[in-house]
């Protein structure tokens, strides 16, 4: 016990201005503590039982996220805590969510909770105090929560979006080594070829035929896998009983552009059977470049589109001021960051969208968030091969959104509760329970609406937003 304990206590801010006489039965109900640099002050799922004041040192808090101890909050003597920690008249908290330790020499008095009932009949004011203080903490308590689930999910994200531009990045590394390579060979089929006594007009025609094979194929359904295989087989049967040789890559080439036997037949009447030999292998080369090429356009149009779908998403480049949207893109955009997940699963996408979809004042970044969570939860509790709806319907008061999924339900007993703060279903470290939390707010930050409706086989979050931007 320290040699002057009252004095002690008049050091702690939230004690500091209560009468002798109350400070002396604080003393008389407590117990005088001392913790080294780093003694734990409470473990992960204990029970808390005790307030404590604090005279010296800081309780610094870890909150326990899936096992792991992520700092959140330091409590000392100070205006923000008043010198206060522990368990709090009033507080609702039966287990302690992380692990406190001593941070410098910690010490302090600690009052059992059963006393609290007579410490509120002898200083109510005080008792309200320290639920001010309590108001405050958890208050400081969400905002840190908050904070740690956009990082988490923002880092969750960025992983998904890095995967997204991994493959077609990667594809682009092989086109570009593929095209490569067949730069190099044109040089020796060129010369080949100018060893035959082929016509400019020739080669005119054989470029009027490529051409329009890739208008002809750009209007066509694609073969299915078997149609495929057999026309390969066939252009390669072609291919060998014309002693062009056994080269299944080539027929492959031939049949994705579109030619047939009777097309390369007519080539080598224009060109003659000897020089033949030489234009073949000249335009396959020739149609393997511009596949090639094809794919490189795609490629890279996949990072753009990426790229585009990333910036408007975090709304990048524009203020946080409700300015309008198109809500069509911004799902669009969602689904698109969001898409690896989606293909994990093997995920059916349904989209019905209204047609004349007003633009909706909206803040755009917020926004998103919605549609993120509301979209990343679905995905989370569908099955393989499960399905998704999103439905759109739109007036000149009001667009709604109905995303739906054929997952196993949210149990009744507990569908009142989805939008509570820090509630969640997840399993412990996939979840916080602030995303739906997340959601409510900034919906009603809209002054829209969201429902939930929930059987076994279908989930419905149905979210309503004002047109007109309210005066």
């Amino acid at each position: 016990m320290p040699p002057a304990p009252i004095d002690e206590l008049k050091k702690v801010i939230a004690l500091s201005d209560l009468p002798g006489e109350h400070l002396q039965w604080i003393l008389d109900h407590s117990v005088y503590v001392e913790y080294e640099d780093g003694g734990v002050v409470m473990r992960t799922g204990e029970v808390p039982d005790f307030m404590m004041f604090i005279i010296e040192g800081l309780v610094s808090f870890y909150m326990d996220k899936g096992g792991t101890l992520v700092h959140f909050f330091d409590f000392g003597n100070d205006t923000a805590t008043g010198g206060v920690t522990g368990l709090l008249p009033y507080s609702r908290m039966k287990t302690s969510p992380g692990t406190s330790f001593a941070v410098g020499k910690l010490r302090g008095f600690r009052m059992h909770k059963d006393h609290f009932p007579e410490l509120e009949r002898l200083n109510p004011a005080f008792i309200q105090r320290l639920i001010c203080y309590m108001t405050e903490r958890a208050r400081s308590f969400a905002t840190t929560q908050l904070q740690h689930e956009k990082v988490s999910a923002l880092g969750k994200l960025a992983a998904g979006i890095a995967h997204e531009l991994n493959n077609p990045a990667a594809a682009i590394n092989r086109i570009s080594s593929e095209l490569n390579k067949r730069l190099k060979e044109n040089y020796g089929l060129t010369e080949n070829l100018l060893r035959q006594p082929v016509s400019a007009e020739s080669l005119q025609r054989i470029r009027q035929m490529v051409e329009q094979k890739e208008k002809e194929y750009a209007g066509k359904k694609k073969l299915s896998p078997l149609q495929r295989i057999q026309k390969e087989d066939e252009m390669n049967d072609w291919l060998e009983t014309n002693g062009l040789g056994d080269n299944h890559a080539a027929g492959e080439t031939f049949v994705e552009a579109g030619f047939s036997g009777e097309d390369l037949e007519a080539i080598r009447n224009d060109a003659g059977k000897e020089a033949f030999t030489d234009v073949l292998p000249w335009i396959e080369n020739l149609l393997s470049s511009r596949r090639v090429i094809k794919d490189l356009d795609e490629a890279s149009s996949r990072i753009s589109h990426l790229v585009g779908a990333i910036k408007s998403h975090v709304h990048m480049d524009q203020t946080n001021d409700l300015q309008p949207t198109d809500i069509h893109n911004d799902i669009e955009n969602t689904l698109t960051l969001l898409g690896y997940k989606l293909r994990e699963k093997n995920i059916t996408v349904k989209k019905v969208f209204c047609e004349n979809l007003p633009a909706t004042p909206a803040y755009v970044g917020e926004l998103n968030q919605v549609w993120t969570n509301i979209i990343d939860n679905a995905i989370y509790a569908l099955p393989k091969d499960g399905e998704l709806t999103i439905e759109t319907t739109c007036d000149s008061k009001n667009v709604k959104v109905r995303i739906i999924d054929n997952g196993t339900g949210i149990p009744t007993e507990i569908i009142s509760r989805i939008f509570d703060p820090f509630f969640t279903t997840k399993k412990q470290g996939e979840g916080t329970g602030i995303g739906l939390d997340l959601v409510s707010r900034v919906i009603k930050h809209h002054n829209g609406d969201i429902k939930v409706n929930s059987r076994p086989g279908q989930t419905e979050f149905s979210i309503c937003i004002p047109v007109l931007k309210k005066a």
